[in-house]
């Protein structure tokens, strides 16, 4: 697999230069400071290309390209089909055509409603001392149903959450309140808008009349627009799963498990649409076989993220902290293995996209991360300890003594 990494543009604390000395070969990044649904024009596709290529001080070039887009959000107004929808979906087709001529070939996307992830802590103290991101479902309760005052908000729980989740909010300081609601409406990695708490209760209000059936139905009709332009241009469009892959805040999710995928993929049969197969987002859910689902996937994942989870429990939905890339719930040589014989198999078939973009996602603060204040998810040495330990699983699988 090819490795790369997200990077969120000049303002991130990870450069390119520690990009550079983790020794992966491609940079995956985004316009984030372009609004939702606007169109990315060439202009500011080529500064970013610029921007990944030289170094900022002179010293020349940094030898890496922009090889993958993530994200090209997808607008609010496009999932309720509301507003100016048709108008960003043409943004969008738009926006491909110029990703093309740029020769960006790979386009990440979600469908999910209004928050993009959701943790209920970005530093999470584990037993190594480091820290974790993580998603508490009581601490998660406690926000939907006293701080949020969402209407109906405690029927989306179990009784015992909902118990604990009152018990807990009485022991809240209102700092703990204000950091618990600024960390679950963080928004979108990277972007430039933060959500307050109404404007996520307007947000709420609008998918009123939208459940899973038509959110799925606005999904397909969003493809069926933009999949036949992408396969024109020779693009790859893949889709993020969910995450958490389980329902928040009384919302819809459609891309959490096998069963969705499959029938977004059946519903448009294109090469140009298929899965970005993220096992972070996927294994916070114990039903998702995430070897089998690579297998039954495999011809239409053009994008992989491998990270670890440990489920505190496995129910669903249930709390879960982002673990170490070969630790938690998930078993990533499984994973990688099943990756690697796809790659062999579209090499055999002389696929041109035989190898498969991956990043090592997220990662846990360790040492000097600690101080360094990255993006959430992102700092350095535990994005570079993940890319070492998988890089490794690579090579050892595929060494012709083990046969992948």
């Amino acid at each position: 697999m090819r490795q790369t990494w997200r990077w969120f543009g000049p303002p991130d604390k990870v450069t390119l230069a520690d990009a550079r000395q983790a020794g992966v070969e491609g940079i995956v990044t985004a316009l984030h400071h372009v609004p939702t649904g606007e169109i990315w024009r060439p202009e500011e596709i080529e500064k970013r290309q610029r921007e990944v290529a030289f170094h900022p001080d002179g010293r020349g070039m940094t030898h890496l390209k922009w090889e993958v887009v993530e994200s090209l959000p997808v607008s609010e107004a496009i999932k309720t089909q509301t507003g100016d929808w048709r108008a960003h979906i043409i943004h969008y087709r738009r926006s491909l055509e110029n990703l093309a001529r740029a020769a960006i070939p790979v386009v990440c996307y979600n469908f999910m409603p209004v928050l993009d992830w959701t943790r209920t802590d970005l530093a999470w103290r584990v037993a190594h001392g480091g820290t974790a991101m993580r998603f508490d479902l009581v601490d998660f309760a406690a926000f939907d149903i006293h701080i949020l005052a969402r209407k109906g908000a405690a029927e989306s729980f179990p009784v015992p959450v909902v118990a604990e989740a009152r018990r807990r909010f009485a022991s809240m300081s209102d700092e703990r309140q204000r950091q618990l609601a600024a960390n679950i409406t963080a928004g979108l990695p990277g972007a430039q808008e933060h959500w307050s708490l109404e404007s996520i209760k307007e947000h709420l209000s609008t998918y009123d009349r939208v459940g899973p059936d038509k959110l799925r139905r606005h999904l397909m009709d969003f493809l069926s627009e933009v999949v036949p332009t992408a396969e024109k241009l020779g693009l790859r469009l893949c889709c993020h799963p969910d995450d958490p892959p389980f329902p928040l805040l009384g919302l819809p999710r459609v891309m959490s498990s096998l069963s969705d995928y499959r029938h977004v993929l059946d519903a448009v049969d294109s090469p140009a649409s298929g899965a970005t197969f993220c096992t972070g987002s996927l294994g916070a859910r114990p039903d998702n076989d995430l070897p089998a689902m690579v297998r039954e996937l495999a011809p239409r994942i053009h994008f992989v993220h491998l990270r670890n989870v440990s489920r505190d429990t496995d129910e669903v939905p249930c709390s879960f902290f982002e673990d170490e890339h070969l630790a938690g719930d998930t078993d990533m040589v499984a994973v990688v293995a099943a990756l690697l014989s796809e790659e062999r198999r579209r090499r055999e078939n002389g696929r041109g996209d035989a190898e498969i973009p991956m990043r090592p996602d997220h990662g846990q603060d360790i040492l000097d991360d600690l101080e360094r204040g990255a993006q959430p998810g992102y700092p350095a040495i535990g994005r570079l300890k993940g890319l070492a330990e998988l890089r490794g699983v690579m090579a050892a699988l595929s060494h012709p003594e083990i046969g992948l």
